[in-house]
């Protein structure tokens, strides 16, 4: 079916099943699916789907970007970066008194400190600013989860890997992707807890699984949160 409303339209597809309220999903494609009781009238469906307009807009705005792929960023005032999970604006400040460029995170911004007003100079400094901060951030969680475990890892490394969030190799040795300092706190715990798991099962059998999801239950939707904002995760 099509419907339009606030000049917009979108194409959905309605099934009939044993519930007692109308639900409405989106796939990662963009394809909508109304689920609704049996025998429903068409009209609630259309008032369901006009109640909730706004955020499946928002849905598929952002199933729309995550199909193009990261846009390329501009360092200038205002330009939006994730941290911690949230969007912030940059605030560019030159300041040629400062020691080195870096960046200052003040509850509603990321403020930029640079000497001279040059973009590639802004990006290294978000860029240590994030590696600096996801150190910090997975030594934290580390020492959060390490009551779970009765090894602990020999090292912690920062890495710029375009492939993996976090490795640990036989040795103990963890590592991790600066880029997660752009994702919630949970998310983070996430992949340090997978990671330490590693110190007991290297490969990912049914043990490795089961020690994550006792110690961490709903695993699944920080993987879930990780595959679907991935692509916004960079500088």
């Amino acid at each position: 079916m099509i419907h339009t409303y606030s000049s917009k339209t979108i194409q959905f597809e309605i099934k009939y099943k044993n519930r007692t309220s109308i639900g409405i999903l989106i796939d990662s494609y963009g394809k909508i699916e109304v689920q609704a009781p049996k025998k429903t009238p068409d009209e609630r469906v259309i008032q369901a789907l006009e109640d909730k307009w706004d955020l499946i807009q928002q849905k598929l705005k952002e199933m729309r970007d995550r199909m193009n792929g990261p846009q390329e960023k501009v360092y200038e005032n205002d330009e939006s970066f994730l941290y911690l999970g949230d969007t912030y604006p940059i605030k560019i400040i030159q300041d040629i008194h400062i020691m080195q460029d870096h960046v200052v995170f003040e509850g509603e911004k990321l403020y930029v400190y640079v000497k001279q007003l040059d973009d590639e100079k802004n990006k290294q400094a978000l860029k240590r600013f994030y590696y600096q901060q996801c150190k910090v951030l997975v030594e934290k969680s580390i020492s959060s989860y390490q009551s779970n475990f009765k090894i602990k890892p020999r090292s912690i490394r920062i890495s710029d890997s375009k492939s993996t969030w976090g490795t640990c190799d036989s040795k103990r040795q963890l590592t991790f992707n600066w880029r997660l300092a752009m994702a919630p706190r949970e998310v983070i715990d996430y992949v340090v807890v997978h990671e330490m798991c590693h110190m007991v099962h290297l490969n990912h059998d049914r043990s490795f699984w089961r020690l994550v999801g006792k110690i961490m239950p709903d695993y699944k939707e920080k993987e879930n949160w990780l595959a679907l904002t991935n692509w916004k995760m960079t500088v």
